[in-house]
């Protein structure tokens, strides 16, 4: 096996001492990383490996998105709270997807994500037997997490049969790309029976358990409607923290006691600024997360509640959104938005040994930042005016990725995603989706009072 060194003019490695090295290179053996340094010491120190230079670029981790959902409804289902809108876009939208829909969402998905920089993504979503074969074909590493309705009046999700099936079938597939938890799309989605059995399950398998919680403000309080007492609270009573790790999509409304809870346990967050903002979700409380350890990961959310994958993106809304909480310019600074997209979102998805760093002994997850473009411009790579960090969270956009590489695999080189069509992909979803959106309508006229385009 041939090493192969990839050289640079910056690497950003994301190790624990933030270490940045000017003109750099990163050895890659197989799938893994075997050496990170200075380019001159590198190259005298393997003579024989294969070099591919990337010039005035930046190589860091590829990014971490702890939180998504498959779909192609972007720009179909705007300008609604998170309930209405789960109401008259997406429930609808759920009971009318068929499984080919949802396996050609995933193609559509971890082809962005590729090309925008993102190695590794969180995908609670339907069918994912489908999603997990788009992965294996497309190159990215990838969380399933199925979207579960476990309660009569949420029986068009899928079930918890299902996702054991999943995880029996692809826990661990694809060359270890594939990984699957067990999912609830939200606690009442699923009656008693049903969340004792989630919990049994991730025990079961020893695999991690995800859901949405706290997003909205109105579910504080019918989690005490119907609970009597806040939602952190609920899920450590009923025994979800007893599972291997937990992780909450959202997390906008938790008090500081629910957050000193979560910290004394296995318990990660995921964080959405830009659906959080669109939505009108409100703000999560990340700095006093992050103050008491709680491992906070950055997600997009779904298409159709952002509008696209790109990372990079979220990265900057992250960190502005903390500044604009506390009202304080300094707070949320680049190298901490960095880390949540990279190591911190690593550790808080349960992969924090395998990728999220550039470091020897962590799987080749590596994505090269152009530094030719006026985004990145100036380029100061080491000395007084170093401004990587701060470009790299403010400036960069998911476009400026120009090679994206997955467990030692080229998926994207040149911008140019190698391991699928894009014309065909983006003309599978261009047949499927009007059967899709005609048979939501059909629905939402024969059930619902107000259709989603009424003013």
């Amino acid at each position: 096996m041939t090493d192969l060194i990839l050289t640079a003019d910056a690497v950003v490695t994301m190790d624990a001492a933030l270490r940045v090295i000017a003109r750099g290179a990163v050895v890659v053996r197989g799938d893994t990383i075997a050496a990170v340094g200075p380019a001159d010491e590198i190259l005298a120190a393997h003579p024989g490996a294969r070099v591919k230079p990337m010039g005035r670029a930046v190589l860091m981790p590829g990014l971490i998105n702890a939180h998504a959902h498959s779909g192609f409804l972007r720009g179909t289902a705007e300008h609604l709270p998170v309930w209405d809108w789960l109401t008259l876009h997406i429930n609808p939208m759920h009971r009318m997807l068929r499984p080919e829909e949802a396996e050609a969402a995933s193609y559509l998905c971890y082809a962005e994500s590729l090309l925008s920089g993102t190695t590794t993504v969180v995908d609670m979503w339907r069918f994912m037997e489908g999603s997990a074969k788009a992965a294996e074909v497309m190159g990215n590493r990838l969380i399933a997490v199925p979207y579960v309705g476990e309660h009569p009046d949420y029986d068009y999700f899928d079930r918890l049969d299902m996702n054991e099936a999943l995880i029996q079938r692809w826990n661990g597939g694809a060359e270890g790309r594939v990984s699957v938890w067990v999912g609830l799309e939200h606690l009442f989605y699923a009656d008693e029976a049903g969340q004792q059995r989630a919990i049994d399950m991730a025990k079961k398998y020893d695999v991690p358990f995800h859901t949405h919680c706290s997003e909205a403000e109105i579910e504080v309080a019918e989690f005490h409607r119907r609970y009597g007492r806040r939602p952190m609270e609920v899920f450590r009573d009923l025994g979800f923290f007893e599972t291997r790790h937990a992780m909450f999509a959202h997390a906008v409304w938790l008090d500081r006691d629910e957050v000193g809870m979560i910290a004394g346990h296995n318990v990660s967050v995921a964080h959405n600024p830009v659906s959080n903002m669109k939505l009108a979700s409100g703000i999560a409380p990340v700095a006093e997360m992050l103050e008491m350890g709680v491992p906070v990961g950055l997600g997009t959310d779904g298409e159709k509640e952002n509008n696209n994958f790109d990372m990079f993106e979220e990265l900057k809304t992250a960190s502005l959104l903390g500044k604009l909480r506390h009202r304080d310019a300094a707070a949320m600074d680049s190298w901490t938005a960095l880390r949540m997209g990279t190591s911190l979102g690593a550790k808080a998805v349960g992969l924090g040994e395998v990728t999220g760093a550039l470091e020897p002994g962590k799987k080749a997850d590596i994505i090269a930042v152009r530094a030719d473009t006026p985004r990145m411009t100036p380029f100061l790579p080491d000395g007084e005016w170093f401004n990587l960090q701060h470009n790299l969270v403010h400036a960069v956009r998911g476009s400026d990725v120009a090679m994206t590489m997955v467990n030692g695999a080229i998926v994207v080189e040149d911008g140019e995603l190698k391991t699928g069509d894009m014309g065909e992909i983006i003309a599978r979803i261009d047949r499927l989706a009007p059967g899709l959106f005609t048979r939501r309508k059909a629905w939402l006229a024969e059930n619902a009072s107000k259709q989603w385009t009424d003013a």
